[in-house]
């Protein structure tokens, strides 16, 4: 990986530079073999920023979130994370030049520095659930339902469902507190009463996971429960 200079190649690159990721000099930055985003992809480059790299490359325009492009985006993440710590970005980061991205890094370069060490050795599980389709509320069953309902039980139940469901929601989400370091809820997804990310440091990974397993088997065949990871920290940066 090689770090290009300000004026260096100027007159061969125009267009965007799309930023993947934030990292400390000290990192190995092996990215050999990997191509961006863009058609067609340029190579990877680092941008130097006071103590930091910002991973980027040279996109002609604001790539579009293709299945392609969000593959390159997650493979350089993940090489990334296999060797060391980096900040990653979400897809679509963009600035007009090297010398944006190097003022808007420099800008906040401490605060970024020091997240960088509190990341360090952790990664992100992403976990969501489902009640599964058809399965009953405690208060709904058979068509029971109060006159009011009429011909609509299952309106009835799903009112009566969701109170229940944030319980639960909560209830796994502080079951998993022992082995995280941090914890971020989302917004769930139609269908999903649960979304949350937790950050997970390399040491508490192995019990994470065991407790994910015994938490879905004790819940039962009634709720979908599915977790991502390791993924790198997209949601603690």
């Amino acid at each position: 990986m090689r770090t290009v200079s300000r004026k260096e190649d100027r007159a061969d690159r125009a267009g965007t530079v799309y930023t993947y990721a934030l990292t400390l000099k000290d990192h190995p930055l092996r990215l050999d073999g990997l191509s961006g985003v863009g058609a067609p992809p340029a190579p990877l480059r680092t941008v130097p920023a006071g103590p930091l790299y910002a991973v980027v490359s040279d996109v002609s325009e604001v790539p579009h979130p293709t299945e392609r492009d969000i593959g390159a985006h997650h493979d350089v993440q993940q090489r990334l994370m296999e060797g060391g710590v980096a900040l990653p970005l979400r897809f679509g980061a963009t600035a007009l030049d090297d010398d944006a991205v190097r003022s808007a890094v420099e800008e906040h370069a401490d605060d970024y520095a020091e997240r960088l060490r509190e990341l360090d050795g952790c990664v992100e599980y992403s976990l969501k659930a489902a009640q599964e389709a058809g399965q009953p509320d405690d208060h709904v069953r058979d068509g029971e339902a109060d006159s009011e309902a009429g011909s609509r039980p299952g309106e009835l139940g799903a009112q009566d469902a969701q109170p229940r469901l944030e319980a639960v929601a909560s209830g796994v989400t502080e079951a998993f507190r022992p082995f995280t370091q941090e914890v971020k809820p989302g917004a769930p997804s139609a269908g999903d009463f649960l979304s949350v990310s937790f950050l997970v440091s390399s040491d508490q990974d192995e019990l994470f996971i065991a407790s994910e397993m015994s938490l879905a088997h004790q819940m039962g065949e009634d709720f979908d429960f599915r977790l991502h990871g390791p993924l790198p920290p997209y949601s603690f940066t």
